[in-house]
Formats: C-alpha cells, structure tokens, sequence
C-alpha cells in the first residue's frame, strides 16, 4: 500500500510498505479516505517541529472505515464510518488520573510521536476510535480533529451563552473556535492580519472582524464590550506580542485562553494578572471532545464543509504541501482524499 512520509526536511515521498493485515486485539485497522494537512504536519515537513523524527509517516487528522476489528474492541464493526482521535496516553500519570489525559506525561500524537495516518491503512487503538451515527461526506471525516481543538479551547475557557469573545487569529484554529463559541450562542470578535481571512470569517457567522494590521484592536475591543474589556480572549496566533496584548484587552474576571508552543518568553507584569484577577487556561489538543464535535456536525451547528476549501488526492500530496506554505492566505484546510 500506499504512505506519505517525510525522509528528512523538505524530502517527502509517496512510499511503498506492507498493507496491514493483523491487529492486536485492543486495535482495529481503518481504511482512511481522507487526511487533513496541519500546520504540525508543515513543521514536521520544514523541519521545524522539534518533536518529531525521521523518517515519519505524517498525519494525525483523519478517518475513513473499519477494515478489521480485535477481539476487544467492543462495539466497533467492520464497515462503521469513523473518525480517529490521535492522543495517545499511558492511563496512569497524574493527569490520566484526572481525566486530562491530552497533556499525559508520555502523550504521543499520532502521526507526530509515532507514524500516523496518511496511507491507505492503518492499525489504531480501538479506545482511539469514534462512529458517526450519520452517514458523512468522506472527504469530512478528517475535520473532526481540527474541530476538537476547538472545542477543547471552548471547553478551557468555560464559554457560554452572551458571552462575548475575541478571537485573535482567523486560521484554521480560529475558524474552528469560532464555530464552536457561536454554537453556544457567544458573540465573537475575530482579529487577523489577512483581509481574506476575514472575509471568510464573516461568511462563517463571526460578530465582528478587526484588520489588526490596519485597524486599532484595543479601541475595537472596547467598543464591542461598552469599554469593559473582553472577557474571553483565544491567542490562536500564538506569539509573545499576542500573549502580551491579550492580557492587556482583557476585562476583570476575564479569561485568556493561551495555545501557542513557542519557547520563547513574553514580558507579562504580574500585577496586570493579579489586578484583574485573570484566568490564564493553556489548552493543548483535546481531551474526550471527538463526539461532542461530531454531534455537532450531524445536527448542523457545526459547518466543516466550510473550514475545508481544498482538496487533493493523496498522490499529489506535495502540491498539496506547496499551496498551503506558499498560499497560505487562500487556504483555511487541505484535505488528502485517500480512497
């Protein structure tokens, strides 16, 4: 069969490997149909995901069919349209314990930390496995991911209904956050630096949009909340600059909701956080969210079809790969079809 991985930085090649035919019993093997390209899967790509080695099939954004089940893995069939969470954790650390199993002391992502996706099967653990109860557009299945981190960072800043949130960032994090928050009936305010972006945003239901680069964010910000302050911001952009100004525009008693893995330090005052007595949540992938998401796309109040605005068969992965790095302001989600 047929896998895509990555050799080395800036080498990816479409591979020959063994087609799997066994499974262990806790596992079940999947028929993927479609893969999501994500920003993880460019670093790992570039070189720039510290986290990975080479060679590594990518991909941790997928779903398709179950091909064949073991004999534990209770309530998966042959022939059932799934989608594949890729957290990995041990179950017993402290925050498996806890039920936070997403930042688990041994946490593997598939297709970062161990192969992934991207090839025509794969073995995945059957706990790892989750059943649309409606049939969907295969070339969706791989959307349930990217939306669970949204839903996590829902989830993280405890969103509500008439809360009010802005959303700094207009990619595909972003754009799935957004869903999530106006799903729960928040108003939302999204910011970005691409006008395109934007455009797209609004399309999606956002309340407001700010040209961060053209426009004055502090001065928006207090007109949407009546000079108040925001009570919920999500740093999708992720950088120092960001973090700094996110504690800034936030009102007292507000939540900031950080997700950027970058190591290096911002110049944060203490004072600025005690004062207003902020909540700062990280959020990193996501914990237990698959079918909270897919509910929302079989009753409608999620739109993935939306987020996904390219589409390539798996072969052409790399021109798949050249768009999104080189045309990232005309791409929100890339999806490989598979099948």
């Amino acid at each position: 069969m047929k896998a895509i991985q990555i050799i080395k930085p800036f080498d990816l090649e479409i591979t020959d490997i063994e087609k799997p035919e066994q499974c262990a019993p806790d596992e079940v093997i999947i028929r993927v149909v479609s893969g999501g390209i994500c920003g993880s899967d460019i670093g790992i790509f570039n070189g720039t995901n510290s986290l990975a080695t080479y060679p590594r099939i990518i991909g941790h954004e997928f779903g398709g069919y179950i091909e064949k089940t073991g004999t534990s893995a209770d309530g998966l069939k042959t022939g059932m349209q799934v989608a594949v969470d890729p957290v990995v954790s041990c179950g017993t650390c402290y925050a498996c314990r806890i039920g936070r199993h997403n930042v688990c002391s041994t946490l593997e992502v598939i297709g970062v930390h161990r192969d992934g996706g991207f090839r025509q099967y794969v073995n995945v653990p059957a706990k790892n496995v989750h059943v649309f109860h409606k049939k969907m557009d295969d070339g969706l299945l791989c959307m349930v991911e990217p939306f669970s981190i949204g839903m996590e960072i829902n989830n993280r800043a405890q969103i509500g209904k008439d809360d009010k949130v802005l959303i700094m960032g207009a990619g595909p994090i972003g754009i799935c956050a957004m869903q999530v928050a106006k799903s729960r009936g928040a108003a939302v305010l999204i910011s970005d630096i691409v006008k395109a972006r934007l455009q797209r945003a609004t399309a999606m239901g956002a309340d407001a949009v700010v040209l961060s680069s053209e426009e004055n964010l502090e001065k928006r910000v207090l007109d949407f909340t009546n000079h108040e302050g925001m009570p919920v911001i999500i740093d999708t952009a992720c950088l120092p600059a960001t973090f700094e100004q996110s504690i800034q525009l936030a009102s007292p008693a507000g939540r900031v909701v950080v997700i950027g893995l970058k190591n290096k330090p911002s110049s944060i005052t203490m004072a600025d956080i005690t004062k207003k007595e902020l909540t700062i949540v990280g959020s990193r992938l996501n914990c237990n969210c698959f079918d909270q998401v897919m509910e929302g796309f079989e009753n409608g109040a999620l739109h993935p079809e939306l987020v996904k605005t390219d589409e390539f068969r798996y072969l052409d992965a790399q021109a798949a790969f050249d768009k999104n790095i080189n045309h990232p302001e005309d791409v929100l989600k890339v999806v490989l079809r598979f099948d």
